[in-house]
């Protein structure tokens, strides 16, 4: 991601710190999708250690020509564990989640990423990841550029 000007280097040139605290606010928020693709589906069934048709019927839900995962009612992921308020499935978590907070959303400005910094109690904090990094890991979102995420707003997903 360049910034507005040819050829600049984005403002996160320098790197962003991140380190996960689990604490599920990512998880929650305002309805939106949780993209997953069929390899993650079958991943996410075998950590739970269902079949995977099981799987799909129990928490996945077609849009369109993709599949997301369902929420619950207040919008929390349904893998989102509602009492410890951690994901159930962290280790097999889809590639959305692993790229978070690196959406680009939150990196398109300085006040963007500091609005995420508030949200998230492990944004800002920890290791240093690289602008090479960033870049493959905004890549890797299943949205990749578009910054098709959860609903606007939230911490994450």
């Amino acid at each position: 991601m360049v910034s507005e000007k040819s050829g600049d280097l984005p403002w996160y040139a320098a790197g962003l710190s991140f380190q996960c605290t689990r604490c599920g606010r990512c998880c929650s928020g305002p309805a939106g999708h949780v993209w997953v693709s069929p390899a993650e589906i079958e991943r996410l069934a075998e950590a739970m250690g269902l079949a995977q048709e099981d799987f799909e019927r129990r928490f996945v839900r077609r849009v369109g020509l993709r599949h997301s995962l369902v929420e619950y009612p207040d919008g929390d992921c349904i893998l989102l564990d509602p009492v410890q308020r951690i994901c159930m499935l962290y280790e097999a978590r889809p590639q959305q989640c692993r790229t978070w907070p690196f959406w680009p959303q939150n990196l398109k400005t300085i006040e963007a990423w500091e609005a995420t910094c508030q949200q998230c109690p492990g944004a800002g904090k920890g290791g240093t990841y690289s602008l090479v990094q960033i870049e493959e890991i905004v890549r890797s979102h299943p949205a990749g550029e578009l910054g098709i995420s959860r609903g606007e707003g939230n911490a994450g997903g």
